[in-house]
């Protein structure tokens, strides 16, 4: 049997083994979320959803005019309601905002529900990110880059309640999907495992 055969039967064996349960990504913006979440549903034959986006059609504006207008907290009650309803979508690759996870109910919802997986990155490789985009209102402050390194400390110690934890750096984002799919196959093997046991790593 060729590697090619093998690779697809193992993916397969992982989209089957979710059952009902998303696949949800967490970690800060700029970790690769999005652009990581589509090729990997794409390799998984599973929907992509970004939360993001969901949340900026059911306001009707984009996520910088919600909080401008509306201000931060409002924002988050938003985003909390858009998730948990894209939670019960059954099996999809999620995105989830940077600030998502760090919500008590929606971090509870996602452990119930789904499969929680952070992509970790560096600030050095964040903030190079960051840089090429002018859409974060988390960073629209005197000292954006201050601002990344508090809130890494503020969010890293909760993204490292996820389930599973894999390093966002710059390689092919291939190698990235290969070592989500490499944590994700011995936690669905054993499905109970996937909610008594957090954070298993890979780096």
């Amino acid at each position: 049997m060729n590697k090619d055969v093998i690779v697809a039967e193992s993916d397969a064996r992982i989209a089957a083994a979710l059952g009902r349960r998303p696949l949800v990504l967490v970690g800060m913006m700029g970790a690769g979320k999005s652009s990581i979440g589509r090729k990997l549903a794409a390799r998984l034959g599973l929907p992509f959803v970004d939360a993001d986006m969901e949340i900026e059609r059911a306001a009707g504006m984009s996520i910088s005019d919600i909080f401008t207008r509306h201000g931060e907290p409002s924002f988050r009650a938003g985003e909390a309601r858009v998730i948990a309803r894209l939670l019960d979508g059954g099996p999809q690759v999620l995105a989830t905002g940077g600030g998502a996870f760090m919500n008590a109910e929606t971090r509870a919802a996602i452990r119930a529900k789904g499969i929680s997986i952070w992509l970790k990155a560096e600030y050095d490789v964040l903030m190079r990110r960051i840089k090429r985009r002018h859409d974060r209102p988390m960073l629209k402050t005197d000292d954006p880059s201050e601002t990344l390194k508090r809130l890494l400390a503020e969010r890293e110690p909760v993204y490292a309640e996820a389930d599973v934890t894999v390093h966002s750096r710059e390689v092919p984002h291939e190698i990235i999907i290969a070592e989500i799919l490499a944590a994700l196959a011995p936690r669905l093997a054993e499905p109970d495992s996937v909610k008594t046991t957090a954070g298993d790593r890979v780096s």
